[in-house]
């Protein structure tokens, strides 16, 4: 089984490409409407605190925040890690092993060690300002491609940029 520091050793560089680097947003095949279902790009992520981290990785994102799957790749294309959820499981493909989490809350926490909101993050994605506790969203930046978010409270500090080309 992966102990959550070799997760982050091998993940967090992925997903924080996820956040902070390039992503395509592409409308899924049966979408007449402006949401979308589907990115691609960079992401970075960086937690703040008594072990402070930060990462960054390719990373394509499809689905919605009920349905979906997270891949993360390196900058040579090798797959870090694959988050899968349903309303039912939620999974963490890392090679030939798997574990299961309850939700894709705790399934995004256990693979990058921060609590970032699955739900608030789609509809950022999409446009929409979801408030959420603690957290800032900076949606003023989507027509040039960028996305951040950052997380005062609680502890630790956690800020996620996410940059790509709107098409």
């Amino acid at each position: 089984m992966l102990s959550r520091r070799h997760v982050l050793a091998v993940a967090g560089p992925a997903f924080g490409l996820f956040l902070a680097g390039c992503a395509t947003p592409r409308p899924s095949a049966d979408s007449a409407t402006s949401n979308r279902e589907s990115w691609s790009g960079r992401l970075a992520l960086r937690v703040e605190g008594d072990a402070s981290q930060s990462f960054a990785a390719l990373f394509d994102l499809r689905g919605t925040s009920e349905r979906g799957t997270l891949t993360l790749t390196s900058p040579i294309g090798s797959t870090l890690a694959e988050l899968r959820w349903t309303p039912t499981e939620a999974l963490l493909v890392n090679g030939n092993q798997t574990r299961r989490f309850d939700s894709v809350d705790t399934l995004v926490l256990a693979a990058t060690g921060a609590a970032v909101p699955v739900r608030a993050l789609f509809a950022w994605l999409d446009g929409r300002d979801e408030g959420v506790a603690g957290w800032r969203a900076d949606l003023s930046q989507l027509a040039d491609g960028r996305l951040n978010a950052v997380r005062e409270t609680p502890s630790p500090r956690t800020e996620l940029r996410v940059i790509f080309d709107r098409q």
